[in-house]
């Protein structure tokens, strides 16, 4: 079986579940758990090495191999897919919490956002922003790199001012919701819509990290900027789609 495909493996071990195959399902994850770890921009604390991380992500694992339903037309690797990256987010969490005053700034570089962008009839600059918040260039640029790593993954996710964490939503794969297909069309669509309207070198980061899965470090060296210059970037892009979105209707509506 060493040359079988993940999913080759899956269908026989759902067939005769063993322990042999139950370990060659994990070796033959761990380019998925490494590529899913590589992609979030950890703390900088002893808890987050890697190690600890591929732990918390082949814990996600076996998550997935307990509910994974081999008679659905799905993947086992996409599926699996989100049980990792939850499972590690879940880790991340429970050793890391955003700072109380870094959740306030957050609220406050989004409504300083909106209305500069209303008063310049332009997105404001970091040093409009930082002046504005009374925080140095350096400190803004902190503000930006935390916001960046605690959204970890995903554009589809809201963030909890009252803990200071981001919370992905993902549909009951049992549940059918009336207008859902047409409802998540729509947010898609805006959501291109507006990443469309961003300067050419954002719109190009945000690509090759959330649709290319490039890290930050490949991205960093394909642009020629520092690690933490594109988490920053990321950051603050973050803040501006949040902003812009929820002033759209499909939005306010949902």
């Amino acid at each position: 079986m060493g040359n079988a495909s993940l999913q080759e493996l899956i269908d026989s071990y759902f067939e005769h579940p063993a322990p042999g195959l139950r370990n060659s399902i994990i070796s033959k994850s761990m380019p998925l758990i490494r590529s899913i770890i590589g992609k979030i921009n950890r703390p900088d604390q002893p808890l987050t090495q890697r190690e600890d991380l591929e732990s918390a992500g082949i814990s996600g694992l076996f998550q997935a191999l307990e509910s994974y339903d081999c008679t659905k037309n799905i993947q086992f690797n996409t599926f699996a897919y989100y049980r990792i990256r939850g499972s590690v987010i879940d880790y991340l969490r429970k050793i890391d919490q955003l700072p109380r005053k870094q959740r306030k700034n957050y609220g406050q570089v989004q409504e300083i956002i909106q209305r500069k962008s209303q008063q310049l009839g332009r997105m404001p600059s970091e040093d409009e922003i930082a002046l504005e918040m009374d925080m140095t260039l350096d400190e803004y640029h902190q503000l930006l790199t935390y916001v960046q790593q605690r959204n970890a993954l995903s554009l589809d996710n809201t963030f909890d001012e009252d803990s200071g964490n981001y919370y992905e939503v993902h549909a009951d794969p049992d549940s059918v919701a009336p207008d859902s297909n047409m409802e998540k069309n729509e947010v898609t669509e805006t959501l291109k819509r507006k990443i469309g309207q961003l300067e050419e070198r954002d719109r190009l980061i945000l690509t090759l990290y959330y649709y290319e899965e490039m890290t930050m470090s490949e991205i960093a060296l394909l642009l020629e900027l520092s690690e933490a210059r594109i988490s920053q970037i990321v950051g603050k892009l973050l803040i501006q789609l949040k902003s812009d979105l929820m002033g759209e209707e499909v939005f306010q509506n949902a």
